[in-house]
């Protein structure tokens, strides 16, 4: 096994074990928001209990990712410092960025939400939680500028002396067309997840509710959670459909490759059909490839905007790359991983508009429901955007391979990288399984950990209504909490 081989690996299960929390944390931290603004401006004593049951919920999922983001970046200089060396001074740019103000103040913000509940003015306290929903998706918005300037590289040129590439237009890095599109699908994607989860959660907890006889517990803080996460499931579903729309136009236009291997569509062809399923070798020879049970069309327009249009195949890629960037590389992804990581974010994401399908119906007109199999229905849908927006990613990833900066199309010259030129050279195979061993055993403790808090404190469910504000507070009262607020921000504050 070569130092590339386990380098990439390490840097996919990182990469990958860290998105499992960043959607969520992307989508309930404004979703938690929104429940704080309702009692703050209402002052309905449950969307103060929704808002506790929640945040707490974020919190522990926050706390995870920290600790599991921190170490994506050390490996651009461990594993791959030739890759840094060649992009650093464009690529450390918005991720410096990201450390130095949005994360930094999604951090400040979130100890004073945390620890001012009974300390802060009660519209300063919503605030908090506000400006960190905002930086949250700052965060992502300044990391995807990096990852997208790798997908398509501008605002650079390309140094003949020191053999790297330098920035020159920081605007045109901000504004590429490929994060405008990434950022918004990726923001969709997150909103998906969580509202997937509250609703899951909430309805979960409802059907519970209403087999225990606690109808009143269902009926006024359950059920307005649940339909909270099923529309927010209706509008995010329809966010991703338009943004994954533009996206693969995109692809299209500056990574034809990736899209033809989406499809495995090894020879090209006007109106290129969307195959649900293909057999036959798909491990880059394109022998004996069979489309069965096919959309007509589809992968055209997916494309193009035509379901007539012509797609490139991978095998006449492969010719034009040869031509164009030299002979003797596989410009070809891995098509099996590529075609299947495809369908596989497509299908997963179909689990959140069954429950939404389903949950509006259960709910509608003040209804509630006891019904065992819309519970499971909840439990089994919560993982399935997860899962989704992780293949969504390792499509994303794999599909551009060979190129860890893959070539602009239509300008840039000379500013793009091999992933195989990437690779530190001085690290030895032996320190890089190491640690990719040394990662996923505690990668894999702390999966544990993160699974059995959200699974305790999910099944507690909200605190009891005397845990609440008194019912004497108004939404400007600046306390805006009873004296049982204090003991509240201790499981709160655990996971800080």
């Amino acid at each position: 096994m070569e130092a590339l081989d386990v380098a990439r690996w390490q840097f996919g299960i990182v990469t990958v074990y860290h998105f499992i929390f960043v959607p969520l944390t992307i989508g309930l931290a404004p979703l938690v928001a929104v429940m704080q603004t309702i009692w703050t401006f209402t002052g309905k004593e449950n969307w103060y209990r929704l808002t506790k049951f929640f945040g707490k919920l974020l919190l522990i999922n926050f706390a995870i990712g920290v600790v599991t983001g921190i170490v994506q970046e050390f490996q651009f200089g461990m594993n791959w410092s030739e890759y840094s060396r060649f992009v650093g001074d464009v690529f450390g740019a918005p991720l410096a960025i990201e450390g130095l103000a949005a994360f930094f103040v999604e951090s400040t913000f979130l100890g004073l939400w945390i620890f001012g509940w009974d300390r802060l003015p009660k519209k300063i306290h919503l605030a908090c939680i506000w400006a960190v929903a905002v930086a949250t998706n700052a965060s992502a918005f300044f990391i995807l500028a990096a990852n997208s300037w790798m997908q398509h590289p501008v605002g650079a040129i390309f140094n003949e002396q020191t053999g790297r590439a330098e920035m020159v237009d920081f605007g045109a890095v901000l504004t590429n067309n490929t994060l405008v599109a990434a950022y918004t699908h990726t923001v969709a994607s997150a909103m998906l997840v969580a509202g997937t989860f509250v609703a899951g959660v909430a309805g979960w907890l409802l059907v519970r509710a209403v087999r225990n006889s606690d109808t009143s517990l269902a009926r006024t803080v359950y059920r307005p959670a649940a339909l909270l996460g099923l529309v927010t499931i209706v509008i995010a579903g329809a966010g991703v459909v338009v943004s994954g729309d533009y996206q693969a136009k995109l692809m299209y236009e500056q990574q034809p490759m990736k899209m033809s291997s989406a499809e495995a569509l090894c020879e090209g062809e006007n109106g290129a059909d969307f195959s649900l399923l293909t057999i036959g070798d798909l491990s880059n020879s394109c022998e004996g490839v069979q489309h069965i049970l096919t959309l007509p069309g589809v992968t055209s327009y997916l494309g193009t905007g035509d379901f007539d249009g012509y797609l490139p195949g991978v095998e006449d890629l492969q010719t034009q790359y040869e031509e164009q960037y030299g002979e003797g590389v596989d410009y070809r992804p891995n098509l099996a991983l590529t075609y299947w990581s495809f369908r596989l974010m497509i299908g997963f994401a179909a689990g959140s508009a069954a429950l939404a399908v389903v949950g509006l119906w259960l709910l509608r007109r003040g209804r509630i429901t006891d019904s065992r199999w819309f519970g499971r229905l909840c439990l089994v849908a919560i993982p399935m955007p997860f899962v989704a927006a992780s293949f969504g990613w390792i499509f994303t990833e794999t599909g551009r391979q060979p190129w860890v900066v893959a070539p602009n199309p239509t300008g840039v010259d000379l500013v793009w990288m091999l992933t195989a030129d990437g690779l530190s050279t001085t690290v030895p195979v032996g320190e890089v399984l190491a640690s990719l061993l040394t990662f996923t055993v505690l990668y894999t403790v702390l999966a544990v950990v993160w699974f059995t808090l959200m699974r305790r404190y999910a099944a507690i469910g909200v605190a009891p209504a005397a845990s609440g504000p008194s019912s004497g507070a108004k939404p400007d009262d600046p306390g805006g909490t009873d004296g049982s607020a204090e003991s509240e921000s201790e499981p709160l504050s655990f996971a800080y």
